[in-house]
């Protein structure tokens, strides 16, 4: 499976985002009143200031604060390579980004789990919203699906199945590789970014998360895991 792609010309990427304020009271009143009526069908019971928490999820209330991506290297053994744009700065980190990408292939492939729904089309949204050029490997506007080099780690596990969800954390523990979620999950980042300040713990979580699905690229293939010490994270 996937043996048709190079893996060095395949960027593994993932996202950490948080809603763009503290608390639902410092939200401007204009916009409390359009997240009750973005997220009347999904709060149920909770009312808009309890589910603002959540409100990460969604781009038009929500915000990038870390891109983590990992480069595969070729040689006698695979190596992988990590590095995350971190910043309060979303327009910061949107634009280091943007110039990693224009500084690669305009065929490079771009891998995410869940990638499809939440991270690609994110990243975009975002980038329109921070006057961002959306780069090449990013644009499908006008491309026909199979133009578009997307790969999904969840949509591959699917094999045409569209009934369910299923998370990084039990594709990691079926095919036996290491735990992304050691320390922290999705739903205590804004926590630890909004209350606990710590930007840097969010970084090495998002890091993590590159490269358990690096790993589960390599078992999809058939091939060894990545041991500990062919794995760099640059900048650490």
């Amino acid at each position: 499976m996937l043996e048709q792609y190079d893996l060095g010309n395949l960027m593994v990427l993932d996202i950490e985002t948080v809603p763009q304020y503290s608390s639902f009271e410092e939200v401007p009143e204009h916009f409390q009143k359009l997240w009750e009526l973005k997220t009347q069908y999904q709060r149920k019971e909770e009312t808009a200031r309890e589910f603002y928490e959540r409100a990460g999820i969604w781009a038009e209330f929500g915000k990038i604060i870390c891109i983590s991506v990992g480069i595969f290297a070729g040689g006698k053994k695979t190596s992988l390579r990590v590095k995350s744009f971190s910043s309060h700065d979303e327009k910061e980190i949107l634009e280091d980004f943007s110039a990693l990408l224009n500084s690669q292939p305009p065929t490079l492939i771009l891998c995410a789990h869940n990638g499809k729904e939440f991270d690609f089309p994110y990243i975009c949204r975002r980038m329109l919203i921070n006057g961002v050029k959306i780069p090449t490997q990013l644009e499908i506007s006008g491309r026909k699906p199979w133009e578009i080099n997307h790969l999904d780690t969840m949509e591959l596990w699917k094999f045409g199945d569209y009934k369910n969800y299923t998370s990084l954390s039990l594709l990691t523990a079926i095919f036996d590789i290491p735990t992304p979620k050691d320390d922290i999950d999705g739903s205590q980042v804004g926590h630890v970014y909004w209350v606990e300040n710590d930007l840097d713990r969010i970084s090495i979580y998002c890091e993590k998360d590159v490269i358990a699905t690096a790993q589960l690229l390599r078992r999809y293939r058939g091939e060894e895991l990545i041991t500990d010490d062919f794995i760099t994270i640059v900048g650490r």
